[in-house]
């Protein structure tokens, strides 16, 4: 078993307006670790007069201060100086999310590689975005000034805390925004490493407040009458919540949820062009991304063959200590997250599911809340398996018999988030690309990309993260006359 390099730290001040302060309660939030169960570090518990701190200095620094005042291209320099804060760290950005969350050290190298990425994005999109436009109307002189929205709740999860931070703090900054950063409290210590790199950026004062918490905190944030905009990526039902709440002073949201991604599996192509995209994409941070592609589309005249392959491509993956160079996929999250996986299984094999490979604990790993990585096959569409994101991973195999079958089959999900189709000809490709209701689809491989437009389609949310769309849900639309 290897062991993190890199020393745990534990945070005693809250990040707010730019400054580390000391919290106005006394209550810690633990980190525990998802290998040993053992609890690894703490960070203080903001109270909501802590959230009200924050959101006061950024309504403050928004209305008064220099930050939406200042040029677009200084605002963009300093996005790209968070981008280099953060790059400037990434193994140990990797290690500590390995630590706090499980993930394999690759894994969170590529996370963090991916908050970096959009950074950056957004560092340059002042290049591409008109912040103000003239217009002629009937020969009227007209002018169209895009301004920021005003203050920003940034909600993020604990499966991603920084790429999901950058995804809502990239645009907010570029726009001229500020915002109240709250991630989740189960993986508060790279979120802080974040906020460390906010503080070296060297932004305004008031600008940014990054504060971990529950969602008692996280309610009261969305309920702020001085909260302009919620940005939240997380469950349906959480989504959900948020909208009615902001719905009662029409504060804009961006939601990002969650997913049950579809990707379709032509006759032409063969297991060996297909696997080494599609698994990751299914299993790969154990299932816990809302864009896993989890419901896999098989030919019935091959269904066979290709349940064989996914149970060989699963059993094959190495499922272990995080720290390990071996180690493909790493425990689940939390405890609860384990007995969410497991309860499914048990539904899997009530409705008729046949387990193909993994469907429990793996071996050899006594503490930690680790699941085998697991194919279900014989799966019908209509199966709870099959409509409900289980967070975890499990990849359903289902067969279809025509390409009209297999696109309808992918559209009949409550969700619409990502998805892929494997084919070898140009026109089936093309036609599932415009069949298929999902917000991002990918032909002959699988993933996510984070310069462009991220959100999805029905139950996996409104809005656009990413790119032009991205900086757009940020900016507010005026237009003015003069006679």
């Amino acid at each position: 078993m290897s062991e993190n390099q890199t020393s745990i730290p534990t945070f005693d001040k809250l990040y707010v307006g730019g400054e580390w302060v000391q919290p106005s309660g006394t209550g810690r939030i633990e980190v525990i670790s998802p290998s040993t169960e053992e609890v690894i570090s703490s960070v203080p518990e903001p109270t909501n007069a802590d959230i009200d701190a924050a959101v006061s200095a950024a309504t403050a620094a928004h209305d008064g201060g220099e930050w939406r005042r200042m040029e677009p291209a200084e605002r963009g320099a300093a996005i790209g100086r968070i981008a280099d804060a953060i790059e400037a760290r990434i193994p140990e950005y990797a290690e500590i999310f390995a630590s706090e969350i499980g993930a394999p050290v690759p894994v969170g190298t590529a996370f963090h590689q991916m908050g970096v990425a959009i950074f950056r994005d957004f560092a340059r999109m002042h290049e591409d975005v008109q912040f103000e436009e003239s217009r002629s109307a009937g020969g009227v002189d007209t002018r169209i000034y895009r301004e920021p929205v005003g203050v920003v709740a940034g909600i993020i999860p604990w499966n991603g805390p920084v790429a999901a931070a950058a995804f809502k703090l990239g645009p907010a900054l570029a726009a001229g925004c500020t915002a109240v950063i709250k991630p989740a409290p189960e993986g508060p210590l790279t979120a802080y490493m974040l906020a460390e790199a906010v503080h070296t950026a060297g932004l305004p004062e008031g600008v940014v407040s990054i504060l971990p918490a529950g969602r008692e905190a996280g309610e009261h944030l969305v309920t702020h009458p001085d909260v302009n905009k919620i940005a939240f990526t997380g469950s349906t039902a959480a989504g959900k919540r948020i909208m009615s709440l902001a719905s009662d002073r029409i504060a804009r949201v961006t939601l990002e949820l969650g997913g049950k991604s579809a990707a379709i599996i032509g006759e032409d192509v063969d297991p060996a062009g297909v696997l080494p995209t599609l698994l990751p994409a299914g299993l790969g941070h154990s299932g816990q991304v809302c864009a896993a592609i989890t419901r896999v589309l098989v030919p019935r005249s091959r269904q066979d063959e290709w349940i064989a392959a996914f149970a060989a491509g699963a059993s094959s993956i190495q499922v272990g200590d995080p720290f390990d160079e071996k180690t493909m996929l790493g425990p689940l999250a939390m405890q609860r997250q384990r007995d969410r996986v497991e309860g499914y299984l048990a539904i899997a094999r009530e409705e008729g599911a046949t387990v193909a490979a993994g469907g429990g604990r793996p071996q050899g790993l006594a503490k930690g809340w680790y699941v085998e990585p697991t194919i279900l096959a014989n799966v019908d569409n209509k199966m709870r398996v099959a409509q409900e994101e289980i967070f975890g991973p499990v990849i359903c195999l289902i067969s279809y018999d025509t390409i009209d079958d297999a696109i309808s089959l992918a559209n009949d999900s409550p969700y619409g988030l990502s998805g892929a189709v494997y084919t070898n000809d140009a026109a089936t490709a093309q036609r599932v690309v415009r069949e298929v209701r999902t917000g991002q689809l990918f032909v002959n491989s699988a993933g996510v990309c984070v310069t462009q437009p991220f959100g999805g389609f029905k139950q996996s949310g409104m809005g656009r993260e990413g790119g032009l769309e991205g900086i757009n849900a940020y900016l507010e639309t005026k237009m003015a006359q003069f006679a």
